[in-house]
């Protein structure tokens, strides 16, 4: 009886030892990959949020017609202009380009003072909602 015992206790003390040499023994490396799309979406997200806020700014109004010219007015600007954004506006039955979004009133006048070089009906509006 007193060498079962000890056989159990011998067993006991072995798997104890495996367990605690596997637990101690665990290294972790994590390794992250990163897509580079990811990083272009939170640049868009940004330029979105700045770009939510209507009664806060103003921005130029380069044209107004129908839809097609309108379109064809933004691309010919976002070639020419590749830092202000743009975008097209709907307001029956005109499509507008609108142009930037600026915070101020004197950042839109120096925006302007360039833009009127190109589009000399160019106008500085303050949108609502």
């Amino acid at each position: 009886m007193k060498n079962r015992s000890k056989h159990n206790l011998l067993y006991f003390f072995i798997l104890s030892t495996f367990f605690c040499v596997k637990t101690v023994a665990q290294d972790s490396k994590i390794t992250t990959t990163i897509d580079p799309k990811i990083d272009q979406l939170l640049k868009e997200k940004r330029k979105l949020n700045t770009s939510l806020f209507l009664n806060e700014g103003y921005k130029i109004q380069i044209f107004y017609g129908n839809s097609e010219e309108s379109k064809k007015k933004l691309q010919e600007f976002k070639k020419e202009f590749k830092d202000l954004d743009g975008t097209i506006i709907f307001n029956s039955p005109n499509y507008k380009v609108w142009i930037g979004n600026f915070k101020s009133r004197i950042e839109v006048e120096r925006a302007m003072i360039e833009i009127r070089k190109k589009y000399p009906s160019a106008l500085i509006i303050k949108p609502s909602n």
